[in-house]
């Protein structure tokens, strides 16, 4: 299985080079990971350090309240942070954050992982989520580094509990401690064994807490105060091709309603497809003219979602007919009800909003429909009551930081 597994990396690397030619954003990452030496180099050989492996950028804003809270109590340690998705690795920037040195992590050939553990020297090293390389994580444990999963988040048909994943089921044992997300979770790793595990919900509730608190600070968007005219908008967040032929198709049904559309992609061409099918009722954040009547305005860059979130009364929420679901908390943070596609089933948090009455999966437009006018006869008890379970949600960061394991 450990050559399998070896033959895997290499052609994983293929994969990722013969993508490098073909995208840009593939290229920069393919680039990007061929300097992890020289970056680790530069890092102070005597400084303290604290490393955490994110996916993505969902990952990252996961992790994050995590790395603040360890910052707070371990002021002299060097935040590093590693990413395998160019997501994560060209955005993470735009969070304020607390991070001193990112970079890729190198692919998880033997060769990579034993040299990777020599540079990173790090006294915790956390991993978000569910992401795991074997030998990464190995070379590191032997280096004497605490191996800590945080959000941790776990299904039973994922490999590690099939009859035949032994050889990835062994990773998991690596770990000296598990905080994780749901009981689901803690149930399947207790159930081989594993004990040295705490349910303590989910961090980005703290992330978008924080997120709110900050926003308070800011001056009144002028140009989204402006396309509303003390309206509130249907906001359509990290909309796809599904999302934004649903919202378009209801714009025609209710065209006094304001909706700003927040597409999944933010380049050129696909915003302008977007435009092109608004009949001449839309316009582009960047290039908005008040002067012009129009009732959909297109975030057509990057670092206004969250913020917009607080114009709107309620969330149409992208990916959710591609299994790829868009964060849901940033919207609920400022108790808007939510709506998002079928293919939610990954997402624990999504089946704990529809099970409360907080939100609603459709397929189709009509449902669609059906969905704005229910939750919209109960805007204001909905809003009350989801920002009230939001803040009861707070403080999963602290109670990783406050345990045992950080002070050993």
């Amino acid at each position: 299985m450990g050559f399998l597994y070896s033959l895997a990396i290499f052609l994983l690397r293929i994969v990722l080079r013969l993508a490098s030619l073909f995208s840009e954003k593939a290229k920069l990452s393919f680039e990007g990971r061929s300097k992890w030496k020289e970056q680790l180099q530069e890092v102070p050989k005597t400084a303290p350090r604290i490393w955490m492996h994110c996916a993505s950028l969902g990952e990252f804003d996961q992790g994050l309240p995590v790395l603040f809270a360890l910052k707070e109590k371990f002021p002299e340690h060097l935040i590093i942070v590693t990413f395998f998705s160019p997501s994560g690795m060209e955005h993470y920037q735009k969070r304020n954050h607390c991070v001193d040195y990112a970079l890729y992590l190198p692919l998880d050939t033997q060769n990579n992982a034993v040299q990777f553990a020599a540079l990173i020297q790090a006294d915790y090293a956390l991993f978000v989520k569910y992401e795991f390389w074997r030998n990464i994580i190995r070379e590191v444990k032997k280096s004497g580094t605490k191996m800590i999963s945080v959000a941790t988040l776990l299904r039973p048909k994922q490999i590690y509990f099939r009859w035949y994943g032994g050889f990835f089921k062994a990773i998991l044992f690596q770990f000296d401690f598990y905080f994780v997300q749901n009981k689901e979770t803690l149930l399947l790793l207790n159930n081989i064994g594993i004990t040295n595990t705490l349910e303590i919900g989910d961090p980005r509730f703290d992330k978008v807490l924080m997120l709110r608190e900050s926003l308070k600070t800011l001056p009144e968007n002028s140009t989204l105060s402006s396309f509303l005219k003390g309206q509130k908008a249907i906001i359509v967040g990290s909309a796809w091709k599904e999302e934004a032929r649903i919202i378009l198709e209801y714009a025609k049904d209710v065209p006094t309603q304001k909706i700003i559309i927040a597409p999944h992609d933010i380049s050129l061409k696909n915003c302008e497809s977007i435009l092109n099918l608004c009949d001449g009722k839309a316009q582009f954040y960047t290039k908005y003219k008040h002067q012009i009547d129009s009732s959909i305005l297109i975030l057509d860059t990057i670092g206004h979602l969250s913020s917009a979130y607080n114009y709107a009364k309620l969330a149409f929420i992208g990916g959710g007919f591609s299994g790829k679901l868009h964060n849901i908390l940033e919207p609920a943070v400022f108790g808007l009800p939510i709506i998002f596609g079928p293919k939610y089933g990954r997402f624990p948090e999504a089946e704990g909003f529809l099970s409360k009455g907080f939100a609603k999966s459709i397929h189709t437009s009509q449902e669609f429909i059906a969905a704005c006018n229910i939750l919209l006869e109960e805007e204001q008890e909905l809003e009350s009551k989801i920002k009230l379970f939001v803040e009861d949600q707070k403080g999963a960061a602290m109670r990783i930081v406050s345990h045992s394991i950080f002070n050993q």
